[in-house]
């Protein structure tokens, strides 16, 4: 299954807000493009964590993921949430600090829980 349009989601967690989005995407350049329009709107975030899902040349699927400095290995934790659903495609969180640190527990379910968001509002075929 893949993602054919994008879905968005925000979550606030003691403050830090956290913004998601789940897109399609075909090759990494199509991931890139995706992180780098979130990155742009929302320009006070300072963690922006990805991961995609999408078919290789030889026709494997690739995965990739990016904590971006965050605790918790949120990248990761977005890319199981690909794997779960077998959804190719990106999803992408930035994190806005709020000043209140929430430990890798709570970083991780923030990510996870704005991700799942992002790919229920995300159309899918």
């Amino acid at each position: 299954m893949r993602i054919t349009a994008p879905g968005e989601a925000k979550v606030t967690v003691d403050r830090s807000r956290f913004f998601a989005v789940a897109f399609p995407a075909a090759t990494e350049e199509d991931v890139q493009r995706a992180v780098k329009a979130l990155r742009a709107r929302h320009r006070k975030a300072r963690h922006l964590c990805w991961a995609c899902r999408f078919p290789g040349p030889d026709g494997s699927i690739v995965e990739r993921s990016r904590d971006d400095g965050e605790v918790g290995h949120p990248g990761r934790v977005l890319l199981e949430l690909l794997r779960h659903e077998e959804l190719e495609g990106g999803l992408a969180v930035a994190r806005i600090y709020g000043g209140v640190k929430l430990g890798v527990g709570g970083v991780s379910r923030a990510f996870r829980e704005a991700g799942r968001q992002a790919l229920e509002a995300a159309p899918r075929e």
